[in-house]
């Protein structure tokens, strides 16, 4: 048995960069205790507790659309829905049961998003 580490998703509304492409599929790996204690040093989350969301999810998201890499710039530029939306999937990825992240796999199934709006 092996251990899933990536899981694919599909932004409700997508990034648009600098150039008006848009990418909405992309994949988010498991976080590692590494990834949640070294933001903290950064001079940003210092200053503003909530950009710790921000530089995780740039560590954790290895893939998005056609873009290089994802950085903080990346998530920053989000739309609040995408942002809300990889919030929970990061914490049902990473902290819900096996069952959750069968679900979350399952492109068939939705799941409710912080605010009470659901995605498919």
């Amino acid at each position: 048995m092996t251990l899933q580490t990536e899981f694919p998703f599909t932004l409700p509304r997508g990034y648009v960069d600098d150039s008006g492409s848009l990418h909405r599929e992309g994949v988010m790996r498991l976080a590692t205790a590494r990834d949640e204690i070294e933001p903290l040093r950064d001079a940003r989350v210092k200053e503003n507790e909530a950009y710790l969301t921000v530089i995780v999810l740039s560590r954790t998201i290895v893939k998005l659309g056609a873009l290089s890499q994802v950085t903080p710039k990346t998530i920053e530029g989000l739309f609040s829905s995408d942002l809300a939306y990889l919030q929970d999937f990061y914490t049902r990825i990473n902290f819900g049961g096996a069952a959750e992240q069968a679900a979350v796999l399952d492109q068939g199934v939705s799941f409710p998003l912080a605010g009470g709006s659901a995605v498919a």
